[in-house]
This record gives structure tokens, sequence and C-alpha cells, in this order.
């Protein structure tokens, strides 16, 4: 004779199935917010770090023009040389010029390599995302369907909305019995 299976409690499958909805609804935005990352960098480093830099290099070129201007003028006039400061300022003047064109040099590189870079990696993300909205949701339903169906195999007088399931629909519930058709000797 067959044995009726010892179904006791549905707690640890109203546990998990819950604690599943809090995962999904903390990581589907959390995905969300890295692709806003990802898009918010790509437009930083194409036109705010890049502006930024030339403009950078524009302003320092002037500055560096106006050092050596004042370099050469004391240099051409018979009546002094060269200061050690006009010195000091158009060195550091190029310093700051040489500066700006290497970090324009490398948001240049950085533009160039951040699509093959970051484009595996988003479609990670975006397969992880596909997966929280397609398959999570069928495992949220089908773990529903096994609480129904676990509450009614063990007779347990359950409210429809506890295991995430729309009230009944007047079907009526299979039987309690536990035998569900002749046993297997």
């Amino acid at each position: 004779m067959a044995q009726k299976a010892q179904v006791r409690s549905l707690d640890a499958i109203e546990a998990f199935r819950s604690q599943l909805v809090i995962y999904l609804s903390q990581a589907r935005p959390a995905l969300e917010e890295v692709s806003a990352d990802v898009m918010r960098t790509r437009s930083w480093l194409e036109n705010d770090q890049r502006t930024f830099w030339e403009n950078q290099i524009r302003r320092r070129t002037r500055a560096v023009e106006q050092t050596q201007q004042a370099l050469f003028s004391g240099r051409l006039s018979n009546l002094r040389h060269e200061t050690a400061a006009e010195q000091l300022d158009y060195h550091r003047a190029r310093r700051a010029l040489d500066e700006a064109e290497e970090k324009l040099r490398t948001i240049k590189r950085w533009n160039r390599e951040f699509d093959s870079r970051v484009q595996p990696l988003l479609k990670q993300v975006e397969k992880l995302h596909t997966i929280l909205s397609n398959d999570m949701v069928q495992a949220l339903a089908s773990l529903s369907q096994t609480i129904m169906t676990l509450a009614a195999y063990a007779d347990i007088k359950l409210n429809p909305a506890d295991a995430g399931m729309p009230p009944a629909t007047g079907q009526p519930a299979p039987p309690a019995t536990g035998e569900s058709g002749p046993a297997k000797s």
C-alpha cells in the first residue's frame, strides 16, 4: 500500500519564495544602474573629458606662448638678460602643456578601447537581467504552484494570497487522500 507523504509545513518553501521576491526587487534595479553607469562613463569620456582637456591644451598653449615671448624679449633686449623666474615660468608652462597633451592622448585611447573592454561584461549583465526578468519570474510562478499543490495534498488550509496565487476560481481541489490511483505492487 502506498504511503502518504509527510507534508506538515510549507514555511520553508514560502520563506524561500519571499526571499526570492526580495532578491529580484533589489537585483533588477542594481543591474539597470550598472548599465546606466556604463552609458554615463562613455559619455563622460567622449564629451566631458575630451572637451576639458582640449580646452586645457588651448589655455596652456597660450600660457607657453606668453612665457616664451617674455623669455625671448629678455634675450633680445640688450638692456637685460632673461631672469631665472622667466625661465622657471616657461618650463612650468611647458610641463603643464605636456601633461594636458598626455591626458588627451590617454582619453582618446580610452575612447577607442572602451567598447571592446566593456562590451563583453555588459553582455553578461544583460544576460543576467534577462534571467532575472524571465526565468526567475517563471520560478516564482512554479514555487507558488508547488506551494498550492503541496497545501492541497496535505489538506492544509492556505490563503491563496499567501502563496502569491490569485484567488481560487471555483475549481475543486485535488483529493487529499494521498492515493491518486491504484497502488503499485
